[in-house]
């Protein structure tokens, strides 16, 4: 089986890999996730990435800015998902950090962070991606949960680009999901793919000069996906989000591969034999 991990899109999906898909006879496409790009992502780190527990960027920019901006980019990202579906062969997708998930999955809100999504719209869109992979019959999401493909079975996860706070009740919920789908299927060939990377890695590890000051020089892989990587070795782990991390590590007997940003052309093709890894190739 010949797989294609890409993710990282930003609204762009580079033509090369229209020819590439063809060419190489991908039997299915593995996906990350951030299919929107982030047109807000200068004002966002300036204004609110620090303070983000206390404000939202709508409360910096306006309601009617951010709402018409981020409708722009919600439909470009969609764009992405119809390109993909139209290849008529399995796609697997978890959301990532820029396509709005709501971060439960990586710390608790408090009363006060929570009185801003009194605001419908913003509710709203939280539901975009889900009710818009829904209408692509070859996409199917596999956030916490699984799907079966051949042999293997793919456990998802989607990702903030924070490394989680352990002792949350939100880190504690999504951990509890994970370890009992991973023992569930214990005895599977298992694929686990997210969004973010396994904390403390080489493909983990912040070195873009573009980076906030605050995350610059540091690991930001998700401590949760770590931890789940060394209790139970599946045998392959695919994520992305550090776009500098491109590239693979062995973690005990997992191979764990950022497949590089998707902007950038970049992607990785694994070829899978009998639960083998048999050859990886990246794309740039």
């Amino acid at each position: 089986m010949r797989i294609l991990a890409i993710g990282d899109f930003h609204g762009e999906f580079p033509k090369k890999f229209e020819k590439l898909i063809k060419k190489e006879k991908i039997d299915a496409i593995l996906s990350n996730g951030d299919y929107t790009p982030f047109s807000l992502r200068k004002i966002y780190f300036k204004k609110v990435y620090i303070k983000q527990d206390e404000i939202s960027l709508w409360e910096v920019i306006g309601k009617g800015k951010y709402k018409r901006i981020t409708s722009r980019d919600l439909k470009n990202g969609e764009r992405i998902l119809k390109k993909l579906n139209n290849f008529g062969i399995p796609i697997f997708t978890v959301l990532g950090n820029m396509d709005y998930p709501f971060g439960d999955d990586v710390r608790d809100f408090s009363k006060k962070e929570m009185k801003r999504w009194d605001w419908k719209w913003e509710k709203d869109r939280l539901q975009f991606y889900p009710k818009a992979i829904k209408k692509y019959k070859n996409i199917r999401r596999v956030d916490y949960s699984r799907a079966k493909f051949g042999e293997y079975v793919i456990i998802g996860a989607r990702g903030h680009s924070a490394p989680g706070r352990i002792k949350s009740k939100a880190y504690k919920k999504h951990k509890k999901i994970l370890d009992k789908l991973f023992k569930k299927f214990k005895n599977s060939k298992i694929i686990f793919l997210t969004h973010n990377m396994l904390y403390k890695t080489k493909l983990d590890f912040v070195t873009s000069k573009k980076a906030h000051k605050a995350v610059q020089r540091q690991h930001v892989g998700s401590k949760m996906f770590r931890r789940i990587v060394d209790k139970y070795q599946p045998r392959l782990h695919l994520g992305g989000h550090i776009d500098e991390g491109m590239g693979k590590q062995k973690i005990g007997k997992t191979l764990s591969v950022n497949c590089g940003p998707a902007h950038e052309g970049k992607a990785a093709i694994i070829e899978l034999d009998e639960g083998k890894i048999r050859k990886i190739r990246f794309v740039k």
